[in-house]
């Protein structure tokens, strides 16, 4: 009997280990406790990370971008209080505020049961897993892609096309993808993939490729552009983030070309580098955030 014991406690010990080994069903965190979440992959195994310091912006702080507020507003509006809404794609310009237009409207609608859940894009895999987790839960939900772009046959292009159109498993009704990005198709377009196009009479039939890029930013029900500023709209920007740092409102021509100078330097007028420029001014001439009463913060 003694030969027999040892043989069934090996085999206890190597279902032990096995069982280690196995991804385990990922549970889901107390809504309450947390605005927003992560993704993370651990030992295999996926779960949600609550996030202790979310970023909180306010929409009035983002400044230039009027239309694009609103419409992504009242989507989200629309999503909270149970009417059809639809999955977003921001595209445009850097620094113009699309990370941070997703974020203002998950404060706004934070009290409505409204939550965040950001997935890399190498986690996209898992967005089935995602689904069912979140799928009985008595919250609205936001999954957030921020910068995303893919190249060729990367396994998340896939798995994000199937979920928001195109699988047999639907997405729950409580949960969309708001998703932001520099390139409108996802991916990058290459000269070659030109020469695809069919031309029949008056017509034009772009290639397999380019098809393809297309497909899956057609499945976002609601695109949103983004442009650059002009110089006027910038330098407004700028006054008002100074104007939130406690710096007393002046248009002094030395503070205007300082403030063009900077955005010179860095090849670009965006809302992020007005901010930017808006903080080491206010530091350099030692203003304190705290005395303006405002809500500094970044701008993507």
């Amino acid at each position: 009997m003694e030969p027999l014991e040892k043989l069934i406690a090996r085999v206890d010990r190597l279902l032990d280990r096995i069982d280690g080994l196995v991804p385990q069903t990922p549970s889901a965190p107390n809504w309450n406790g947390a605005l927003a979440f992560r993704w993370r992959k651990r030992g295999g195994a996926g779960f949600l990370q609550p996030v202790s310091h979310p970023h909180r912006i306010r929409l009035i702080d983002l400044q230039g971008i009027e239309q694009q507020k609103n419409l992504v507003e009242q989507n989200t509006r629309q999503f909270v209080a149970g009417f059809p809404a639809n999955n977003v794609l921001l595209t445009g310009a850097r620094g113009t505020g699309k990370s941070s237009l997703v974020k203002a409207v998950l404060n706004k609608f934070s009290a409505r049961k409204l939550r965040l859940i950001e997935v890399e894009k190498h986690d996209l895999i898992d967005l089935p897993d995602i689904v069912e987790l979140v799928a009985s839960a008595d919250f609205k939900f936001l999954l957030f892609c921020d910068d995303l772009s893919f190249d060729a046959d990367e396994p998340g292009f896939k798995a994000l096309k199937a979920i928001l159109d195109g699988s047999i498993a639907a997405t729950s009704d409580n949960l969309l993808i708001y998703a932001t990005s520099n390139r409108r198709h996802l991916m990058p377009e290459y000269m070659r993939e030109n020469l695809e196009t069919k031309y029949l009479g008056e017509e034009i039939h772009p290639g397999e490729s380019v098809e393809e890029k297309i497909s899956l930013s057609e499945r976002f029900g609601l695109w949103v552009s983004f442009y650059p500023f002009d110089q006027d709209e910038y330098l407004q920007i700028v006054d008002y983030w100074l104007s939130q740092l406690g710096v007393p409102r002046r248009n002094g021509d030395d503070l205007r070309q300082e403030a063009l100078q900077w955005a010179l330097i860095r090849g670009s007028r965006s809302g992020r580098v007005a901010w930017q420029f808006a903080r080491d001014w206010a530091g350099r001439h030692e203003v304190k955030p705290e005395a303006s009463g405002g809500r500094p913060a970044r701008v993507r």
